[in-house]
């Protein structure tokens, strides 16, 4: 077990919010000729490829208990789901709504945790999910009436790494972050090639193409990206609580923000602007009750 660092934890938060809406937006540039399987296979093999020596090299064990294999099963599903569902709504939506949209995640899980677990939340947190559901309604209001249902894709991100981070939570102080990521990879580069061998006749997105140089290189910087992102986000659940860590995530709609204009000169526009703001509000007011509320509960005797 690890002790907790909350000032390490939020920076290396930070770090992943950063490097995880430029990954994002290679997904994107790569999105139009190179299809969405080949992308994740790439994605997870190269984390693989990576962190595999890592472990052999500082001699950390792969070893799990049977209940970390199960649950590293879960969130590596998780894992694939989530981002085959962000990589494929940056063919339709700018980078920065696309990230805006999916930060509907906190009220999606206060909710599931009142109407389906029974937990008290309090009328605020009520109005407050109300106000953010609003703000998450005016960034996919524009987008919806331009792409139409792939609009609504974010949400399904929402919801996935809603989970996948609980999940994170629940294994990252019994394994090495390294071991986690690295076994994590091969899990979901065997359960892609799977996929590929029952279903790549059956659809487009199973399609292998052959890169060209440029497409290549960006095939293993999205790679080398996205290992190293959630290797920080696993690395920051190891050092601190998920309350704390619960606001930073929000510097990720920044970062995509600037990012996306850059790259695709791409901005929000007012609507959305207007919606992105509300639902960071309203997102940073539940995290606040939610850790008043935490200090309110007396320590077990």
């Amino acid at each position: 077990m690890t002790a907790d660092r909350p000032v390490l934890g939020i920076l290396l938060m930070i770090g992943f919010c950063a490097l995880a809406p430029l990954g994002d937006a290679i997904a994107k540039i790569l999105g139009d000729t190179i299809p969405l399987g080949q992308l994740l296979l790439v994605r997870f093999a190269l984390q693989a490829v990576l962190l595999l020596p890592v472990v052999w090299i500082t001699g950390q064990s792969l070893w799990m208990t049977p209940r970390v294999f199960r649950l590293m099963l879960v969130r590596t599903g998780l894992h694939i789901v989530g981002i085959g569902a962000m990589f494929t709504s940056l063919r339709f939506l700018p980078l920065a709504d696309a990230v805006a949209i999916a930060f509907v995640m906190p009220f999606i899980m206060l909710l599931l945790g009142r109407y389906v677990l029974g937990e008290e939340i309090g009328q605020r947190r009520l109005i407050a999910c109300c106000v953010g559901f609003g703000g998450t309604l005016l960034v996919i209001q524009p987008s919806f009436a331009a792409v139409g249902l792939p609009a609504l894709l974010p949400l399904v991100v929402a919801v996935v790494f809603a989970l996948f981070m609980l999940v994170t939570r629940q294994i990252a102080k019994q394994t090495e972050p390294v071991s986690l990521q690295a076994t994590s990879g091969v899990a979901a580069t065997i359960m892609l090639g799977a996929i590929y061998l029952l279903f790549a006749d059956q659809t487009e997105m199973l399609r292998i193409v052959t890169p060209n140089g440029f497409e290549l290189w960006l095939l293993a910087v999205i790679g080398v990206l996205g290992t190293v992102a959630h290797l920080l986000m696993t690395w920051s659940l190891r050092f601190a609580p998920s309350a704390t860590l619960a606001p930073m995530q929000y510097l990720e709609i920044p970062f995509a923000t600037v990012i996306g204009y850059l790259i695709f000169r791409d901005l929000p526009n007012g609507l959305a602007f207007v919606g992105i703001a509300i639902t960071m509000g309203a997102g940073l007011y539940i995290i606040l009750r939610e850790q008043q509320a935490a200090r309110l509960i007396p320590p077990e005797a």
